[in-house]
């Protein structure tokens, strides 16, 4: 006897227990308003099929119960709630975010201490870093690159307009905080998709 013969008895067979059940049922419930009838054998049959995708359905048969006992109470109310909704099978959870990668702690601090300690260089390096992580969605993205390449180039332009007139020390400390403000800025602007993947 081969394995595929085998298999075909086996579904037969279950397919035996189904059908029988069906039909002992039906035979139960014949003193039964047809519409009542029609949804008991419905959700009886939705209720089976369910559960045989990933059990024997003589388990699923035996929860069910012997089909006098639930027509008769069928006919004290109506349709047992947990056919009506019946369990479904347990569903994996997806897993947890997996923990900031050490380069998202790095974008952040080459944004906030980076501008501090190597203006320029230091955003525009946290801003590609941050740029090419998975960590954060695009629009975080796009306004963190957009605040501290803006402020960079902008620190950029008062830098030169102030070296070319008579202020170029008030013109330094404006460019440098135009700087720091803009960078951290991005910061901001990406620190809650960091502290929501911690």
């Amino acid at each position: 006897m081969t394995t595929d013969h085998l298999a075909t008895a086996a579904l037969a067979h279950a397919d035996t227990l189904v059908l029988d059940y069906l039909a002992a049922l039906w035979a139960a419930t014949e003193d039964i308003e047809p519409g009542l009838r029609d949804e008991l054998m419905t959700t009886v049959a939705d209720y089976i099929a369910l559960r045989r995708a990933g059990e024997d359905p003589s388990v699923a048969l035996q929860r069910l119960g012997p089909p006098g006992a639930l027509a008769d109470s069928v006919r004290r109310g109506r349709i047992p709630v947990h056919l009506r909704t019946p369990a479904r099978p347990a569903v994996a959870q997806p897993p947890a975010a997996p923990p900031a990668p050490a380069a998202d702690a790095v974008a952040l601090g080459l944004l906030t201490a980076g501008s501090v300690f190597l203006p320029g260089a230091g955003p525009l390096a946290g801003t590609v870093i941050a740029l090419a992580s998975p960590r954060w969605t695009a629009g975080p993205k796009v306004a963190a690159a957009a605040l501290s390449t803006g402020s960079v180039l902008l620190s950029f332009l008062v830098l030169v307009a102030a070296l070319s007139t008579s202020l170029s020390l008030p013109g330094l400390v404006i460019s440098y905080i135009l700087g720091i403000a803009g960078a951290n800025l991005a910061a901001v602007t990406l620190l809650p998709g960091f502290r929501a993947s911690r």
